[in-house]
């Protein structure tokens, strides 16, 4: 049976290549999601990608990937520092979470030190680039295969 996960992303992550490159690099929005979707087909897993830039579509997004998915991975983006709202909708998830940021949230300004939902993911990738999609990827596998 393959395994079915979503990729959420957060606020302003549909500009990527846009903005910031020195944080984010180069890549488009569009040609990670299908590097990823490539990269997954070869592993046999499905995967499904979101994004939005407002918090509650977020929410929801994690509300009916309970009945759906496997696994999921989130790129919050600055959501990742806020909110509660978010954090809660994962602590219903009951399946494995990645928690992913393309930057090091933690070479950053001090506000994004702090994570609001660390505490309820079952792993966290920062800090690798946009490749951090296809460890979280990777990641998520082995989560799977090993039933956590």
């Amino acid at each position: 049976m393959k395994n079915n996960i979503i990729v959420i992303n957060g606020p302003n992550l549909n500009l990527l290549g846009e903005r910031e490159q020195s944080q984010y690099g180069s890549i488009k929005y569009k040609d990670l999601e299908n590097q990823c979707l490539e990269y997954s087909k070869k592993l046999g897993i499905d995967v499904s990608f979101a994004q939005s830039n407002i918090e509650g579509e977020i929410v929801t997004l994690i509300q009916e990937a309970r009945k759906k998915y496997d696994g999921l991975i989130i790129n919050a983006a600055g959501f990742t520092h806020t909110s509660v709202s978010i954090r809660d909708a994962l602590s219903i998830f009951k399946k494995p979470i990645i928690e992913l940021h393309i930057s090091n949230i933690y070479k950053r300004e001090e506000f994004r030190h702090k994570s609001m939902i660390s505490g309820v993911a079952t792993g966290i990738i920062c800090g690798l680039g946009a490749n951090g999609y296809i460890l979280a990827i990777n990641a998520m596998q082995e989560l799977l295969k090993n039933g956590n």
